[in-house]
């Protein structure tokens, strides 16, 4: 397979104790986004959950919140200039969809065309029990939203009688910059999301992978795609790797999965999942602030001397 271009989003912390221990405040998340923007990042995401592990467990208990994905979306749209800005991804059981297709061509119109719109199903039982979320059918729930959602966007209008959603002639309107219809991707790994995924998406994101797991999921999603009659090349796709561009503290705990070295050494690494047939790499930084951005500059500067690093464009 060619390699494809490669382009790089940072995914920013929102979650307490994410930034190396430390809760990010909106400053610090800013501050961040900023510093991406400048060394060369193509897209700034945040990911969509209201906390982890135990809700009921007390104050001083197990569970981390998070800050609400959408609110800080829009406070970046309106804050950056380049960069494009994505969800990864929103949990469509969270909010109703037609409405959803509302705010995403409205924070389209804020960016000026930068939104990527990640949808998924979701996946942590214990958020949605806490805020009381239907759980049982959330992939049902997701089908139906994600057809109301992907004909508001591409035609202005949506009418669809779903059993766990409906829209009836919802329309949207103004429209943004991008009438036709702006990106959505879906996050998918089973049979059932990656079959809306070849139909529906434009976008297929594949979540934390390691290269041996990207392979044979690039390889399901182009079947997917051949099943219903796609090209599967007019998919575009991405996964999530972790980067430590900082050394860790003595003693501290390392993810194996996390991709290490010089700049050459990762820039050679993130251009391994190109020649699979990535087109775009979320990249989690260790440890999570703001000197780990400045410090990952180098890193595209050595995508960019080898071709590997053209932009999203």
């Amino acid at each position: 397979m060619n390699q494809a271009p490669l382009s790089l989003g940072l995914n920013l912390p929102y979650v307490e104790r994410q930034m190396d221990g430390a809760t990010p405040r909106w400053q610090d998340i800013l501050a961040m986004a900023r510093a991406a923007e400048a060394t060369g990042f193509d897209a700034l995401w945040v990911s969509d959950h209201v906390g982890f592990g135990d809700p009921g467990s007390g104050l001083d208990g197990d569970w981390d919140g998070a800050w609400e994905s959408w609110t800080l979306l829009a406070a970046l749209a309106a804050l950056t200039l380049r960069v494009r800005l994505g969800t990864y991804v929103i949990c469509t059981p969270f909010r109703n969809p037609a409405l959803l297709a509302k705010m995403a061509e409205t924070l389209d119109e804020v960016s000026g065309g930068r939104l990527i719109l990640g949808l998924g199903a979701g996946w942590n039982a214990a958020e949605f029990e806490a805020y009381d979320f239907p759980f049982a059918d959330r992939f049902e729930r997701f089908e139906d939203s994600l057809r109301i959602i992907g004909a508001m966007l591409r035609t202005g209008v949506a009418t669809h009688a779903g059993r766990s959603a409906s829209a009836r002639s919802a329309r949207l309107a103004p429209r943004g910059p991008r009438p036709g219809g702006l990106e959505v991707m879906v996050g998918a790994a089973g049979p059932r999301m990656l079959r809306l995924t070849a139909e529906l998406a434009d976008h297929w994101n594949g979540g934390l992978r390691s290269l041996a797991e990207t392979g044979p999921l690039l390889e399901q999603l182009d079947a997917a795609c051949r099943a219903i009659g796609r090209d599967p090349g007019t998919i575009r796709r991405s996964v999530e790797v972790l980067v430590r561009t900082l050394p860790a503290p003595n003693g501290a705990a390392v993810d194996e999965r996390e991709l290490t070295g010089s700049p050459d050494a990762i820039a050679a690494a993130l251009r391994s999942y190109a020649a699979l047939g990535i087109d775009h790499l979320q990249v989690q930084l260790r440890p999570n602030r703001l000197q780990a951005v400045e410090a990952f500059g180098p890193v595209i500067g050595a995508l960019r001397a080898n071709g590997g690093q053209p932009g999203m464009g």
